[in-house]
């Protein structure tokens, strides 16, 4: 069974859908003790970085990331749910992030003729070790909706970068964590191959 975990944020049933189109056993729920019995857990997420905490914290979901990542459970952060495994953000100055990874959330440069937020389909560069991206094509398109982006500290982290005004990490993976900037639920047949590859770990 795959986790979903739910706190209040946008996206969750578009992530529930793609998982039931894949004909796999989901659960959208904050309940711990469902959470930590799960095969897969899921963060998904739209909105804003503190906003996200602070719901977070209102449904004690931070201890229960943590233990997820500690029991080994094969975790996928999604769009935000990338941005929050990171301990800030320049989108909410003063608070904390989950802090599991290092590295900076940081707000898109501007740059002529792009316009921020970045809503659309970019090709992504992907790392021959991505275990998420077995048998998907290098330079395959997926969609993104995002106005910050990771730098990782750790380049080794980083399976699949794309190119937006600056270098984005896309998609990173250490141990039993991967995260992807982009929507793999909103990415048409790719996406669909990402999300069963992370099923299938």
């Amino acid at each position: 069974m795959i986790a979903i975990i739910d706190y209040d944020a946008g996206n969750l049933k578009s992530v529930e859908k793609a998982l039931n189109f894949l004909e796999e056993e989901t659960c959208v729920t904050r309940d711990r003790d469902i959470i930590l019995s799960a095969n897969k857990v899921i963060l998904p997420g739209v909105g804003s970085f503190g906003d996200a905490m602070e719901k977070l914290k209102k449904y004690e979901l931070i201890n229960t990331i943590n233990d997820v990542c500690d029991k080994n459970i094969p975790f996928l952060g999604i769009c935000l749910g990338l941005q929050l495994l990171f301990k800030d953000s320049d989108e909410s100055k003063g608070v904390s992030g989950l802090g599991i990874l290092d590295g900076s959330i940081l707000r898109i440069p501007d740059k002529a003729g792009l316009k921020i937020p970045h809503i659309g389909w970019n090709s992504i560069d992907i790392k021959p070790d991505g275990r998420i991206f077995k048998e998907i094509e290098n330079n395959s398109y997926v969609y993104f909706v995002h106005s910050y982006y990771l730098k990782a500290n750790d380049e080794n982290i980083v399976k699949a970068t794309t190119d937006y005004s600056t270098n984005i990490h896309a998609s990173i993976e250490k141990g039993n964590i991967f995260a992807c900037q982009f929507h793999p639920e909103k990415s048409g047949d790719i996406g669909l191959k990402i999300l069963e590859n992370f099923a299938r770990l």
